[in-house]
């Protein structure tokens, strides 16, 4: 199948359209991981969450701005370093949802850090989905602005309204302890 005629087939939802997405593409996605993800498992699961952002965002694809391929290749290679730095984190002792004391505040401080972290990550967790995968992109994995936007087909000042909005949300919902 043409690859515009496979975009219009996942845009319109055909049956068959991802598997034969799948078929054309999935060497290319697996060829962009490699060199990123050393670990099998960690490629696959990483293969595994573009397949889905494909399917979720390929509405936003626009064949005018870009050919499908560059557009293929920006969202597995950030997939792949988003997991990367998710991995370096976790071995770095780094988790979501607690903080790691700084040496200079004593144990009342770093109890209260603590009790904060898992505060906001609870608050982070009854997000919606997408609003909750906005956050973390930007303010976990440090991904720009202007990134977030390029993959999600939205605007920099559409992602930087929404980013407002959810640390508004957050900041109500947590009595104003976050500052933004």
């Amino acid at each position: 199948m043409e690859e515009v005629q496979l975009v219009h087939a996942l845009q319109t939802r055909q049956d068959g359209a991802m598997e034969q997405f799948q078929t054309a593409y999935t060497p290319l996605l697996r060829y962009i991981i490699a060199p990123i993800l050393p670990d099998a498992r960690d490629r696959e699961e990483c293969l595994s969450d573009v397949l889905l952002r494909v399917w979720d965002s390929i509405g936003t694809f626009d064949p005018g701005k870009a050919a499908l391929t560059t557009w293929l290749t920006h969202l597995t290679r950030n997939a792949a370093l988003n997991r990367r730095r998710g991995n370096e984190r976790r071995r770095e002792g780094g988790t979501l949802d607690e903080t790691i004391p700084d040496s200079a505040d004593g144990p009342e401080q770093s109890l209260l850090k603590a009790e904060a972290a898992r505060t906001l990550w609870a608050a982070v967790e009854r997000l919606g989905r997408r609003d909750r995968e906005l956050f973390l992109r930007k303010y976990y994995y440090y991904q720009s602005t202007a990134q977030i936007a390029a993959e999600s087909g939205l605007t920099v000042r559409a992602v930087e309204g929404k980013l407002y909005r959810i640390r508004k949300h957050l900041q109500s919902e947590l009595g104003g302890v976050i500052h933004g």
